[in-house]
Order: structure tokens, then sequence, then C-alpha cells
């Protein structure tokens, strides 16, 4: 295993009367990470979703070659007539797999579609639409600038210039920019490990009996979810019972099998005591109430060499925490340090929303435009943190902050979009 990547900072159980602030744990938790060390080289084919691991570099320039950006005729810019009207002759064509072999020489051009090398002894490209074309002649005014349509070789990227950063995820942007460059691996971060398991005798897996009292285990699906997206390696340890033992096993092995422990349920107040004492057995895990709803209760330290998150058993609670803290945590481990802000907007609330001050709240809502334009926002409906259908109907989260209480119809809120994790 690599050596520790968790540093950890002080448990705030027993330190602090009061709830922990979200932007402090949010301090803690990112803080004391640092990435994951090592590298491999990965086939461009297989890279969506990945880290880069060092920058990717230009051989050449892009576009390699003067071209022109229209569909036209090329020409040397000192057949611009002044406030007169004058004829060139068409000499050939130039297409973007076979470009024109020779120079046009005075009074002349060359016909030349996008994309196409420029001719030598050429500058200057004129839509089609703007020349008036009789056979193998075209007349052209002196509304024309010497230049115009024409990119230069490197306007894209020039040979040398660093495209892509170390710490950049690769979409399918990215993807395609490092084909341009004629490039098939591309060197990564190693996938982070990641193991999941609920727990409590009250849940089943999918196709076993439901017994009176008993429930689905929907967490495991849910965080199986947004994991996938995030493009980690995923154990799935199942449900396990309110066992010490069992617990205690499944703990130990992951601790130091896997880079990221996740579970879901057993870390409130309320939950077994044999649950944190096994945690604190292990490693060193600090059991936090956040000044948050939905998600109050959260765990965050290490097992043996993996992080451990341990997240509320609340469906919706899980996707709260998950989203406003994990998936940070696990960028950061992952080594992705170039990552666009994902900002939050301002949206018209047409709900009213119920608050004190105190807590951040995220409430479930639905993005959407009035009539008028406007980026308007509402909550799904009822607010409970079992409820997970209201997530399943949400785009965003409205989030008022602590300072923020009661919000009428009519006021600005800020939202965070789900950006395709949720």
């Amino acid at each position: 295993m690599n050596p520790p990547r968790v540093q950890m900072l002080p448990n705030c159980e027993g330190e602090d009367p009061d709830l922990l602030p979200v932007a402090e744990a949010y301090r803690r938790i990112v803080g004391s990470l640092v990435a994951l060390g090592g590298s491999e080289d990965v086939a461009l084919a297989n890279a969506l979703g990945r880290v880069l691991a060092e920058p990717i570099v230009s051989p050449f320039n892009v576009p390699p070659h003067r071209n022109s950006a229209m569909d036209g005729y090329a020409l040397s810019g000192d057949e611009i007539p002044e406030n007169a009207i004058k004829s060139l002759k068409v000499i050939g064509t130039a297409w973007a797999g076979h470009p024109y072999a020779g120079s046009p020489g005075p009074a002349a051009c060359v016909r030349i579609m996008t994309g196409a090398p420029m001719p030598d002894g050429t500058d200057t490209v004129i839509m089609q639409e703007q020349v008036e074309a009789d056979g193998d002649t075209i007349r052209i005014d002196g509304e024309h600038k010497r230049g115009q349509n024409v990119r230069e070789a490197g306007e894209d990227i020039a040979a040398g210039a660093e495209v892509l950063l170390r710490g950049q995820r690769l979409g399918p942007a990215e993807l395609g920019l490092v084909a341009s460059l004629g490039q098939a691996t591309v060197r990564c971060f190693p996938k982070l490990k990641v193991a999941i398991f609920s727990t409590g005798d009250e849940v089943r897996s999918i196709g076993e009996q439901l017994e009176p009292g008993a429930i689905f285990d929907s967490n495991r699906y849910t965080l199986t979810g947004m994991l996938k997206r995030l493009d980690v390696e995923l154990h799935d340890m199942g449900v396990l019972t309110d066992d010490r033992e069992t617990i205690r096993a499944a703990l130990d092995r992951a601790g130091q099998e896997v880079d990221v422990i996740i579970t879901s349920g057993g870390v409130s107040a309320g939950a077994a005591d044999f649950v944190k004492t096994t945690l604190e057995e292990l490693g060193q895990v600090g059991f936090w109430k956040i000044a948050i709803r939905p998600g109050r209760p959260l765990a965050f330290g290490r097992i043996h060499q993996a992080a451990f998150f341990g997240l509320p058993g609340n469906p919706v609670a899980v996707m709260v925490t998950f989203y406003q803290f994990v998936r940070e945590a696990l960028r950061v481990l992952s080594g992705e340090t170039a990552a666009p802000p994902e900002p939050m907007i301002d949206a018209r609330l047409t709900t009213r929303l119920r608050k004190k001050t105190g807590r951040v709240e995220y409430y479930r809502g639905i993005l959407d435009r009035n009539e008028r334009g406007e980026l308007t926002v509402r909550t799904t409906g009822a607010s409970g943190s079992g409820l997970l259908h209201t997530m399943s109907n949400a785009n965003c989260f409205i989030v008022l902050s602590e300072d923020i209480a009661s919000q009428e119809p009519g006021a600005l809120v800020p939202v965070q979009p789900f950006y395709g994790l949720v």
C-alpha cells in the first residue's frame, strides 16, 4: 500500500457544543487529503473520466498549415481593387485533402474549400457568397481586407504548447483534443479503489424476503451510480448485519485493500455503540455533527490506509453529504486539481421555504425558466430525508446558508445544479 493519504485533524466530538459549520467540515476533510501516488499508461479509447498524471504537450502546430476558414476564393490581397469592380480568372480548386499545387499569379484566384491549405502566393479568402461568378471568372469589389477568412498555422495550438494540465480529468472534448495530436495513450493517475457497504439488521438486498420492519437497500445503488460517474474502481461489499465481528472483519479487510471506504448508516448518535468502537479500534475516525440539513451525522477519518466516510442512513441525506463532501474528497485523492469551478447560480423562488438560522439547508429543487426567460426554482414538495422520490424529480439543490432564514416566493436564492452526478 502507498503511504497514508489522510492526515488526521481533530475530532469535533466533545470539543464544540455547537454544530460544526459546513465550511469548516469541508476544510477539515479536503485539507487532510493528498493525492494517490503512482501513474499508468491508458489507451486513449479507455481514458474517458481518467485524471492526467502529466500534461499533454502539442508536438506540432494546430492547424499545421495556413488554411481557409470559408468556402470561397483564395487570392493575393494585392488583387483587391480600390473603389472598383475587378475580374479574376479561376485557375483551379483547392480541397481540404487535395491542396492546389501552383500559385495563381496576377489577376487570378483559386477556388478553395474550408480547411484547404492556402495556395502559394495567396493570403486572402473571399466568401463565395460575396463574388459574382461567371464560368471560370469571378468579379469582386473593394469591400474586402487582406488576410480575411484565413486561419494561420498554430492559430489553435502552437507547437510545444501545454494543452492539457496535470490533474485535469478527461472528458469527451479532451479525448478529441488528444486524438487531434496523434497521441494514442495518456499517462494517468490510478483509479481510486472505493469500497461501499450498508449496515443494519433491517436492511435487505434486492431479491431477499422483506419481513415486517425491513427495508430494501437503496443507498448502495445510489452510491454506486454516483461513484461510477466519477470513474472509480468499485468494490461492493453488500449489506452488513449489526454484528461486531462481521463489521470489524469487513472494515479491517477493506482498509488494507482499497483507498476509500464509504458506509451508510451506523454512525449517528443513536447507532449501535460497537460500530463506533470498531471504527475507533481500527483507525482514526471522528464522529461529527454538522450544521446541515439533511445529513447532520457524518464520520470521517482513516481505517488503516483508507480514507473513511460514514454517511447518514437516510437516502436523501446520503446524496447531500456525498455531493457536498465526498465528491470533492475523491477528486483530491484521484489527483484532480485542474477542475473548473461549478458555479452556483441565482434563480427566482416560486415556493415558500421555511428555515431557521444556524445551519445550511439543501432543498431539492426544480430549476426552470418562466415565460420571460428568467430562471426560476421551486421545491419538489415534501422535504423528509427519507423521501428518495423527491431526489429523482429534482435537478438542483436550493442552498440557504447559516445566516439566512425563511424565504418567500419572489426571493432570489442560490441554486446548485446537479451537473450530471446525481
